[in-house]
């Protein structure tokens, strides 16, 4: 493989376009700190793809802190490639998983994140998905106690407000619109965070920074796999992890985000 050309950097890896030796172009991250980070990724897009219902860049390579990916041509965000997108994700979630959690480690960006298989959803995502990462946001300073205290009260509430008990969805864990490539062939999704989850965390991610066409992708899901009443109110309550991560992340200016959705909680 050579590498043809650099693309920058994220979090803790170099990203570049490279070439194989058959000519093929790949998309590859590089890190001499983080390979387990990239052989989670690499598991989770393998597992992503299993289902055959979603698009996921083929792993081609992932060894010593290298992840080499299928190369993605990207195009413009159509309202067509949104409808198909909405019903590929509902077959993704539909096809499952054994537990809440997954089989490997798990990260979201450089931080380590428990996969460890919980019994019901409430309490994998409070004990495995909000509560360390608000606690490690108090420890680096971007949360007081007294913040760290509302939002425990909200996840005192989680099973309270959940809404009906569903099994495990095969979910991505980590769908903000970024991780969304729109290619000539429909969406194709890139760096999950992949685990047995709640299928509702996956349309709350897409709702967070806004994703192209979301009306019409949330559409497209509910025609094929309606959603429990009140889904729209519990949008907070599957914001507060990746809000939870983004103060971790990038300190304070996220803080009052996750107040206002820990409040939402405590207000359903």
């Amino acid at each position: 493989m050579r590498i043809t050309r650099n693309l920058g950097g994220g979090h803790a890896w170099t990203l570049h376009e490279g070439v194989l030796d058959d000519g093929r172009r790949v998309f590859v991250k590089k890190s001499a700190d983080a390979s387990a980070v990239l052989d989670s990724e690499a598991a989770g897009l393998r597992w992503l793809a299993e289902p055959g219902a979603v698009a996921v860049p083929e792993v081609i390579a992932a060894d010593g802190g290298t992840l080499v990916l299928e190369w993605v041509d990207t195009a413009p965000a159509t309202a067509g490639a949104a409808e198909r997108f909405g019903r590929e994700l509902a077959a993704l979630h539909a096809a499952g998983a054994a537990d809440f959690g997954a089989l490997w480690p798990g990260y979201i960006a450089e931080l380590p994140m428990g996969n460890e298989p919980a019994p019901d959803w409430p309490s994998f995502y409070v004990s495995r998905r909000v509560l360390p990462f608000v606690r490690l946001a108090r420890d680096r300073g971007a949360l007081s106690a007294a913040d760290v205290e509302l939002v425990e009260e909200a996840c005192d509430r989680v099973a309270e407000v959940a809404g009906p008990a569903e099994p495990p969805s095969r979910i991505h864990g980590d769908l903000w619109s970024g991780n969304l490539l729109w290619s000539a062939g429909g969406v194709v999704l890139v760096d999950p965070a992949a685990h047995g989850g709640h299928r509702e965390t996956d349309l709350a991610m897409l709702a967070l920074f806004g994703a192209p066409h979301l009306n019409t992708i949330l559409a497209a899901y509910r025609e094929a796999a309606p959603l429990a009443d009140g889904w729209r109110e519990r949008v907070p309550l599957h914001q507060l992890h990746p809000l939870a991560v983004h103060v971790c992340l990038f300190g304070e200016a996220y803080r009052g985000s996750l107040l206002t959705a820990a409040g939402d909680v405590l207000a359903l």
